[in-house]
């Protein structure tokens, strides 16, 4: 028995089902209508709307530039495309910071104006006042440990976390800390595997893995990454599942060449 297929809406509570019936959860990047449509037809169980649209759609070299208006505007795009998948929107940087008052704010503000199902911010006990608030008032809270890549300019490079003993206690503290908290479930990046699997196993809600191992309770890539429609980014947590880089390159250039040679449109492509 799936559980992902017996229900006909994802919620908090399906993950969390999921989680104890040892069934792996799986979730992909969508700043669209027109992807969120497929990729929630296809049966993802999670669709992240993540502040990485601030390098993949917008080009910006890290995800700091991307304001809460752009994100309220992708999600609610996304939103509009899906019937059953569960819409995690990411809190853009700056939108919940500074104290936990304006991180309520923000993530309202998100609920509202997107549709969406619940909100993910990135950080440990730093942000536990954050979480609880917004939890406090029924919006469910995604965490995010590990590489987050808001922090890039502390970390100073994207390298794996956590690998020092005394980063990986913090790590194994600020998880209990958010479940404690009041998260439903929580992003791990870029870890040791044997660290992420430790954290999952301590854990009663589902943890999310991205460069973090098979023992996570589900797995998460950015999907112009996984697409291939970005392929620059070879990380080796990454399996690109497609080259659409090279097909849609292929289909321009073969459309480019029947408008020139007047081959397009034909007799039967005319009215």
């Amino acid at each position: 028995m799936s559980i992902h297929k017996d229900v006909k809406k994802i919620t908090t509570n399906t993950l969390q089902k999921m989680k104890a019936a040892g069934e792996k959860i799986s979730m992909i990047t969508a700043y669209d209508f027109s992807f969120a449509q497929i990729f929630d037809a296809a049966g993802i169980d999670v669709i992240l709307v993540g502040d990485s649209a601030s390098n993949v759609m917008a080009g910006h070299e890290t995800t700091l530039p991307i304001t809460l208006d752009q994100m309220i505007y992708h999600a609610s795009s996304v939103v509009r495309g899906v019937n059953r998948s569960l819409v995690v929107v990411d809190m853009p940087f700056g939108s919940y910071q500074g104290n936990s008052k304006e991180a309520l704010g923000s993530a309202i503000r998100i609920m509202k104006e997107t549709g969406g199902h619940s909100i993910k911010l990135e950080g440990g006990e730093e942000v536990v006042e954050s979480v609880k608030r917004i939890v406090s008032t029924g919006i469910p809270v995604m965490g995010h440990l590990g590489l987050t890549p808001q922090s890039i300019y502390k970390f100073g490079t994207y390298t794996v976390r956590a690998k020092e003993e005394a980063e990986a206690e913090k790590l194994k503290r600020d998880a209990l800390i958010l479940q404690e908290a009041g998260c439903f479930a929580l992003v791990l990046e870029k870890i040791p595997a044997s660290l992420a699997k430790m954290v999952s196993e301590s854990l009663q809600i589902p943890t999310i893995g991205i460069g973090a191992g098979p023992h996570c309770d589900g797995q998460v890539l950015v999907m112009h990454d996984m697409l291939g429609i970005n392929v620059e980014f070879k990380p080796r947590f990454l399996r690109q599942y497609l080259n659409l880089h090279e097909q849609i390159t292929g289909a321009v250039q073969q459309y480019i060449r029947d408008v020139k040679s007047n081959d397009f449109p034909n007799e039967k492509e005319q009215y």
